[in-house]
């Protein structure tokens, strides 16, 4: 490991603790509160980790605790945590006219996972346009709907914060002062709202590699590179299946004496939010015993690299599965598209695939230490590390203990565990001597 990356994943690492600390002492402070009186300060720090880290998980109703204000602030983390820290700081050397650099370059590498710095200021640029459109527009669909329920003034702020959350896969909503105890379960069946909201989850998540590459060969599909393909066609698997087991999983349940319509629109959306964004339509605890299996899967594998959201990637998935498919043929190469996936790539899949594994098992222990079932914690402790934001409803009921280990897991979800150990590894091996083979018999 080159010791530009290691300072790289460090600082990455050390710049979204900042944020997020910065985030929780002010959304402790008195004008934060509608109430007036603050913030407790680890239900602060709680609520300015999923908010940066994209998640959504939260310990109060987001628009009965906080004022206008700290919505704002809120707004601001989630903006912030969707396009990445350096992404933003470009956005100054952009408007200052400052040039940028080498080293900036390579911190825009690693942190939106480019892997060469050719083109990568350029990318940015990209990314940075079409979140302006791409919000833009959601700003303007969901005014539509906003603006003649709450008015004017509230059906923007409603329109705007929503668009950005849901671009940046948030899951945050300001809907609780209606009413609302489940997101947008108001809205269900509203293609309007439903269709926007999911659009803009997909679009965030899928990653700014992919815009560029679309861009870049005008959306023609065999021109795309691997990545690409890979990540659009797994995207698109994974929602095709997801609606169609949801549609039938439900069709007793939730979706009982209601339209065909509607029932394809809801199972489209339950499809799309567990893959790091987090709105929900309905109350998680009441889904069948097979959709919240099939929710957790979702939230396991997230979004795809370099996009707003977070889990083990839909790439790394696919290139272990991969791999799993070689091994069971044994074929000596892993291939993809008639091309070879190098082992190092294949290492890097199966690490963090373990290494989201373990860090979700040991959460599971901890909060089932503390009394809460088996199903919720896991529930739970998915949502957190694949920054996700879906909750049976245990988060405000939360001890002090187990809310400290839902802002580890949302921290690793969203800065990548791999990134993390980077950061705090001592040593980078170089290409020196190599140990003899052993024989190890497995499986």
């Amino acid at each position: 490991m080159s010791s530009w990356k290691w300072g790289v994943s460090r600082k990455l690492s050390i710049g979204f603790m900042i944020i997020i600390l910065l985030g929780g002492v002010l959304l402790s402070l008195p004008i934060s509160s509608r109430n007036g009186l603050g913030t407790p300060l680890l239900n602060a720090i709680f609520t300015s980790t999923s908010a940066t880290c994209v998640t959504g998980l939260v310990v109060y109703d987001t628009w009965t605790q906080f004022s206008l204000f700290g919505q704002a602030v809120i707004l601001i983390l989630i903006q912030c945590g969707g396009l990445g820290l350096m992404t933003i700081a470009i956005i100054f050397s952009f408007v200052s006219g400052r040039r940028i650099g080498l080293r900036q370059r390579a911190f825009l590498t690693e942190t939106i996972n480019s892997g060469q710095l050719a083109g990568v200021v350029r990318m940015v640029r990209r990314a940075l346009i079409g979140t302006v459109i791409f919000e833009g527009t959601g700003t303007l669909l969901l005014a539509f709907r906003f603006v003649p329920q709450y008015g004017a003034s509230r059906g923007i702020w409603y329109a705007l914060f929503h668009s950005v959350s849901a671009f940046c896969n948030a899951g945050f909503d300001i809907l609780g002062g209606q009413g609302s105890n489940a997101s947008l379960a108001p809205y269900a069946g509203d293609p309007l709202v439903i269709l926007t909201i999911s659009l803009l989850i997909l679009i965030g998540g899928i990653g700014f590699l992919v815009w560029d590459d679309l861009l870049e060969h005008k959306f023609r599909f065999k021109k795309l590179k691997l990545h690409s393909r890979i990540v659009i066609f797994t995207t698109l698997f994974l929602t095709a299946v997801s609606v169609a087991l949801f549609f039938i999983l439900e069709h007793r349940t939730l979706f009982h004496n209601v339209s065909f319509g509607r029932q394809f629109l809801d199972s489209f959306f339950l499809s799309v939010t567990p893959r790091t964004a987090g709105f929900s339509i309905c109350d998680n605890q009441t889904l069948t015993e097979g959709a919240k299996l099939l929710t957790m899967i979702l939230m396991f594998v997230g979004a795809s690299p370099g996009g707003t959201g977070g889990g083990v990637k839909t790439s790394t998935v696919a290139v272990a599965l991969s791999s799993v498919w070689a091994q069971f043929h044994n074929k000596p190469d892993v291939n993809i598209a008639k091309y070879r996936i190098e082992e190092n790539i294949q290492r890097q899949a199966f690490s963090s695939i373990f290494i989201y594994s373990l860090l979700t098992s040991i959460g599971i222990f901890i909060l089932c230490g503390q009394k809460i079932d088996v199903t919720r914690s896991t529930f739970e402790c998915l949502s957190a590390i694949g920054t996700v934001g879906l909750s049976t409803g245990i988060t405000p009921q939360l001890s002090s203990l187990s809310k400290i280990v839902i802002i580890l897991l949302m921290f690793l979800g969203r800065v990548g565990s791999l990134t993390v150990f980077i950061a705090v590894s001592r040593k980078s091996y170089g290409s020196g001597l190599r140990q003899p083979v052993g024989k190890v018999i497995v499986g």
